[in-house]
């Protein structure tokens, strides 16, 4: 079938086109400029934008399947209005192209931050809800919150659309290095000098891309779907990463108030150097969140199962070390 991917080259996006050619599938990606992740893949390009209420026309035509992938991510704490529209206003246009072209199914990726994690004292599942404004939560999160929103309200108008809320993505054909990625690479090269306390629930990208295909004819529409992975303190990711390559993993853990005083200097410092901070006060509340997620549902429904987090993270050293990252 002809099957439209948005966000194409991001992670997801592009894990995705992988599997869907090695399916047999016929695929078209949505592209703005960076095509890393998919150069030199048999892809029908089509130059768009989900801001882009034309190009998505155009871009959704005779598709049969939409994957949604596009998406802004930051957990820098701000939220600028790049963002605010990627994340609210894109989903709402890809929905609205898909009811245009008569798409027979729409797999839109959320995330596990657009979920309510009261009550603390529990693992998250899909009842939790979004987030809401009195929680504080994460910019990013009500951004997320604010795509699922505009999901099911085209659901109401007949659209027949799954949301997919993955965890903290780790996986290979990391083109444009995510935050994960970057952790695990410098944890391999020692560059990481020492751990900070807390943790968060990560899955491997291939999960995330056999739970969308398996939500095409299994999943219901107008449901959502918690595809998370396994619970890891930073310190026991450490622990995972040297146990791969051999390399000893940093001895101290900084206490969690001093990286809270550190956040804004970290932040300064990236800005000055044009690199990404090691850590912001965002980056740090989501350690300190509620990361225990319940995927019994998604099991249930779409078979998910995840992979070991060693063979996840073993899976992400071999595919840094084969791009040449170290």
């Amino acid at each position: 079938m002809l099957v439209l991917v948005t966000g194409a080259s991001g992670h997801i996006g592009c894990n995705l086109i992988r599997v869907l050619l090695e399916q047999g599938h016929e695929v078209r990606a949505l592209v703005r400029s960076d095509v890393r992740g998919i150069e030199g893949l048999t892809v029908e390009q089509v130059p768009g934008d989900v801001l882009d209420p034309d190009s998505l026309d155009q871009a959704c035509a005779g598709a049969e399947v939409v994957f949604h992938c596009a998406a802004n991510i930051s957990v820098d704490g701000s939220v600028g209005d790049d963002q605010l529209r990627v994340n609210a206003e894109g989903p709402r246009n890809v929905a609205e192209a898909c009811l245009k072209a008569g798409v027979r199914k729409l797999i839109h990726f959320s995330s596990l931050h657009a979920i309510s994690e009261y009550p603390r004292d529990q693992a998250i599942t899909e009842e939790n809800g979004l987030v809401k404004p009195a929680e504080n939560p994460l910019p990013y999160s009500r951004t997320k919150a604010l795509g699922e929103e505009a999901i099911q309200a085209a659901v109401a108008r007949g659209l027949d659309a799954v949301v997919l809320n993955p965890s903290g993505v780790i996986g290979g054909h990391d083109y444009k290095v995510s935050h994960m990625g970057e952790t695990i690479r410098d944890l391999a090269t020692g560059k990481f000098p020492a751990l900070i306390p807390g943790g968060y629930d990560f899955v491997d990208v291939r999960d995330v891309v056999k739970a969308a295909l398996a939500a095409v004819e299994q999943g219901r529409s107008g449901e959502r779907y918690l595809i998370t992975g396994h619970y890891l303190s930073v310190v026991e990711l450490a622990g995972i990463v040297a146990a791969v390559t051999g390399r000893k993993a940093p001895g101290w853990v900084c206490p969690m108030w001093l990286a809270r005083f550190a956040a804004p200097f970290s932040v300064t410092w990236g800005r000055l150097t044009g690199k990404r901070a090691k850590f912001t006060s965002a980056s740090l509340q989501v350690l300190r969140s509620n990361g225990q997620a319940d995927h019994a549902k998604a099991t249930e429904e779409l078979g998910h199962s995840p992979y070991p987090a060693q063979e996840s993270v073993a899976a992400v050293v071999a595919w840094q070390r084969e791009a040449g990252w170290y």
